[in-house]
């Protein structure tokens, strides 16, 4: 494997995992990289791995085994189509696209999150909040700021422990991925107020206040699309 371009990160990382499944080098029941050999074979970081190598997990190529590792169960998997056919969305497509899943998936991710499910979902907001504080986070510190975003995200989904919707949104990754590294990374469209609603109205069990959380979240993040130059709220106490 080589080096990735650190655009589309999680996207291609993925990409490159599945190809060394489906060309043999990975055989089926072999146990794959470690996460630090892959972060070095890739040149990327561990959560941009983590998300790249549970992606496979969900599209049924690749099973943890505790203690053990990460193994090869399949060669299929049909993340990487679904992936192809969005590559050329516009940004439009891509926001209604999240928020129609992810509205419904935050909705279920309330009703049926696990102890899990919640000690990810608390760990992975304050890593991104702490992130997203600058007011321009520091180029060394962007491709995590917008991994963990990203995670974050994901982890809501899977919440919903429901499969198809995880992946159809797992192959939204590396678009979600590329449409970040095009806008600023901060404080300023952070909307550290409305991930963090979302978050608590999860692990509280409130279906309507997940679903209003994410509503909110999307409508500034339409606001941003349209208008550029415009100042977002930032709550860093609420």
């Amino acid at each position: 494997m080589q080096p990735v371009r650190r655009q589309t990160l999680i996207g291609q990382v993925t990409e490159q995992l599945r190809e060394e499944i489906r060309s043999g080098r990975w055989a089926i029941g072999a146990r794959i990289p470690t996460e630090p050999e892959l972060c070095e074979l890739t040149g990327t970081s561990r959560n941009t791995i983590r998300e790249a190598v549970q992606a496979l997990v969900h599209a049924g190529m690749l099973e943890r085994r505790q203690g053990s590792g990460t193994y090869v169960l399949s060669l299929g998997g049909s993340g990487a189509a679904i992936a192809d056919y969005f590559a050329a969305a516009s940004d439009r497509d891509l926001i209604e696209l999240r928020q129609t899943l992810e509205v419904t998936a935050a909705g279920l991710a309330a009703q049926r999150r696990d102890e899990d499910d919640i000690e990810q979902l608390r760990a992975l907001l304050r890593r991104r909040n702490e992130l997203w504080t600058p007011r321009q986070v520091a180029p060394q510190d962007v491709e995590d700021a917008i991994s963990t975003d990203i995670a974050l995200h994901r982890t809501v989904v899977a919440a919903s422990h429901n499969a198809l919707y995880l992946e159809l949104y797992e192959s939204l990754l590396g678009l979600m991925d590329h449409y970040m590294r095009g806008n600023p990374i901060g404080a300023e469209c952070s909307f550290e107020h409305e991930h963090t609603r979302l978050v608590e109205a999860v692990i509280a069990g409130d279906t309507g206040a997940a679903k209003s959380a994410t509503e909110q979240l999307f409508a500034e993040l339409r606001l941003r699309r349209d208008q550029p130059g415009r100042n977002f709220p930032h709550h860093p106490h609420d």
